[in-house]
């Protein structure tokens, strides 16, 4: 069978009724192009399965084409997500994506990130939380003059780039809406100390008790670490008193999956004698049973926004950056499913 032949961009051209230089804009993402040209050319370069050549474009530009990922996030349903968006977006664009694990050992860690951009040259690097507050690791992009873009970091908010949700509202809505459904005994699993969303999340099921006038026991409330594990162990605890709650909201899917398998452990159904909510609504919310009550985290539009904003080509440093355009605040919903469905109108 004869190979077929590799799409050019004068094939493009060619295609689209455009210059060879109007095609280079476009996929390079550089100079003004018409909203109706641009349009036209990436129409004709997907019917063409047009793959750009890396090797070529790099001799042709100062850019790498590559980008990096650094996480060190104890949710794999999250990172999961977070990195299918994220290559999936970078193909369209012509990108390639590196990743790598922060170590336990910074030191390891530091000279990891350092041979990341010694040895692929990377345009910028995107950093998933809570690496995404990692001072030291900060440090070191800024050093080395690499752009970043955060993702939902949690202090110095003007540092650079960043996308994020906002978790504090995410968690109070969910809380009221338990609070709505009749619950007025509603336990919390936080989620790994070591994020700031955490905080955020526990502060938002706070706040809608107060703002309810509703108290609930200490006991109520557990520490978790984002894993499956922790919302076992976590909501073992909670449901070991005589007093139980009749709503658990835990600070992520994974935990609430846990959380599940603990009242079944118990002889408890979900959601007639314990609705459970969690939060993210990865692809696990609907991999278990019942299928989990979330909020809907949009993990695949920030891995996009961050991957948009890294190779827009409208600036060459992203640090510093105050404008409003390199914030992005994405919206959640709020996901009723069965694990809570009898409850929550």
């Amino acid at each position: 069978m004869p190979q077929m032949k590799r799409a050019r961009i004068q094939d493009i051209a060619d295609k689209s009724g455009v210059s060879m230089m109007t095609v280079s804009r476009v996929l390079n993402r550089v100079g003004k192009v018409s909203d109706k040209t641009r349009d036209k050319v990436l129409a004709a370069a997907k019917e063409l399965n047009y793959r750009p050549n890396v090797s070529a474009r790099r001799l042709a530009s100062s850019k790498s084409f590559f980008l990096g990922l650094i996480y060190d996030n104890p949710s794999a349903s999250y990172v999961s997500e977070f990195l299918l968006g994220s290559l999936k977006r970078c193909r369209t664009l012509g990108y390639h994506l590196v990743v790598d694990q922060v170590d336990s050992d910074m030191n390891r860690t530091i000279e990891s990130v350092k041979e990341l951009i010694e040895v692929t040259q990377v345009d910028g690097i995107i950093l998933l939380p809570p690496v995404s507050d990692n001072e030291t690791i900060l440090n070191t992009l800024i050093a080395s003059s690499v752009p970043f873009v955060r993702i939902s970091p949690n202090s110095n908010l003007t540092l650079s780039p960043y996308v994020c949700m906002d978790d504090y509202q995410a968690a109070f809505d969910m809380t009221e809406s338990l609070i709505k459904s009749g619950h007025s005994q509603i336990g919390h699993i936080i989620g790994d100390p070591k994020l700031g969303s955490s905080r955020l999340r526990y502060q938002g099921y706070l706040d809608a008790l107060r703002s309810n006038q509703i108290s609930v026991p200490p006991d109520f409330v557990e520490q978790g670490y984002f894993t499956y594990k922790s919302g076992l162990a976590a909501a073992q605890k909670i449901l070991a008193h005589a007093q139980k709650p009749t709503a658990i909201f835990a600070g992520n899917d994974d935990m609430a999956a846990g959380s599940i398998s603990a009242a079944r452990m118990l002889n408890l159904n979900v959601p007639s004698d314990l609705a459970i909510v969690g939060f993210d609504d990865t692809i696990l919310a609907t991999t278990v049973w019942p299928n989990i009550s979330t909020i809907r985290q949009p993990i695949t539009k920030m891995a996009e926004a961050a991957i948009e904003m890294m190779t827009s080509g409208k600036f060459e440093d992203l640090t510093d950056v105050n404008t409003s355009e390199f914030r992005k605040v994405l919206d959640f919903e709020i996901i009723t499913r069965e694990s809570s469905k009898a409850l929550i109108s």
